[in-house]
């Protein structure tokens, strides 16, 4: 039987406002296959090292293979994931999530290109990754890998400055559970519903309405994936949806299936990703 360790990592206090969390997964191997192996999108983009074995992805209709001591970044994901491990074998791999103020403040991208990619961060950023990368296949224990991981984006971090209307725009979508809409959003910044979907698309990938639809589902998949009842769960269905149907279509986009569905196939690797 497979077995999966999950090991929380608490960030460096200058990183900490822009990584929602940051992990150390490791398996014995791949999970059997009528097992799911589901990862819901959850607002955050992802930094991640294979420093034992690799990972296959499946997002969307989109294949993606990462390799032993590769580095990769993970756009923003509004689409269920499949993922496994490479080969049935030993897999290691260190995970930094960023929150959604995070990623622009350390890498100067065009996100709307990596939004549901997996791309290797060498080709997005340049020779600093590289260097990077090869520091980290030559460094043996996993604390040295953390430390230059870390150390890699407090320098990155010194070199772009916040944005102050984004910024102020996420924590409004964060604070109201996805609630708030863009005109709401028009008024409280004086700027147009197209002014800041290019801010949005330029720092995230995505527009506005788009992150809080995610910030909004998350609500409910949290709840699944600590085992909260169903029943208890509808109670709070139109709070944040018009009607069941609509939560359904939502439900469905981001998870690829339905509630009973879902319920009768969660497992340790979607529960325990989603709620380390």
């Amino acid at each position: 039987m497979t077995a999966f360790s999950f090991h929380p990592v608490t960030p460096h206090p200058l990183l900490s406002p822009y990584v929602a969390k940051m992990w150390v997964f490791e398996s014995t191997g791949r999970l059997p296959a009528q097992e799911r192996k589901l990862i819901v999108p959850n607002t955050n983009l992802k930094l991640t090292l294979t420093y034992r074995n690799g990972i296959t992805a499946r997002v969307g209709d989109k294949a993606f293979l990462q390799r032993e001591n590769e580095l990769t970044l993970t756009g923003l994901i509004d689409t269920p994931v499949i993922l496994d491990s490479y080969e049935d074998a030993q897999t290691g791999t260190i995970i930094i999530e960023f929150n959604p103020l995070g990623a622009y403040r350390f890498f100067r991208l065009r996100y709307t290109e990596v939004q549901n990619e997996i791309a290797d961060l060498s080709d997005l950023t340049g020779g600093g990754a590289e260097t990077l990368r090869s520091r980290l296949a030559e460094t043996g224990d996993i604390t040295g890998k953390l430390q230059l991981l870390q150390d890699f984006l407090i320098k990155q971090l010194e070199n772009n400055a916040a944005d102050p209307i984004y910024d102020h725009c996420i924590h409004r979508i964060t604070a109201t559970n996805g609630l708030i809409t863009v005109t709401q959003l028009e008024k409280e910044t004086g700027y147009s519903a197209r002014w800041l979907h290019r801010k949005f698309s330029e720092h995230l990938g995505t527009g506005a309405k788009n992150l809080a639809e995610i910030v909004r589902f998350k609500q409910f998949y949290q709840a699944y994936s600590t085992g909260i009842p169903p029943e208890m769960v509808k109670q709070y269905i139109y709070e944040y949806y018009y009607d069941q149907s609509h939560f359904l279509r939502a439900f469905r986009r981001f998870t690829g299936t339905t509630p009973t569905e879902l319920q009768n196939s969660m497992n340790e690797l979607s529960t325990r990703n989603y709620t380390s």
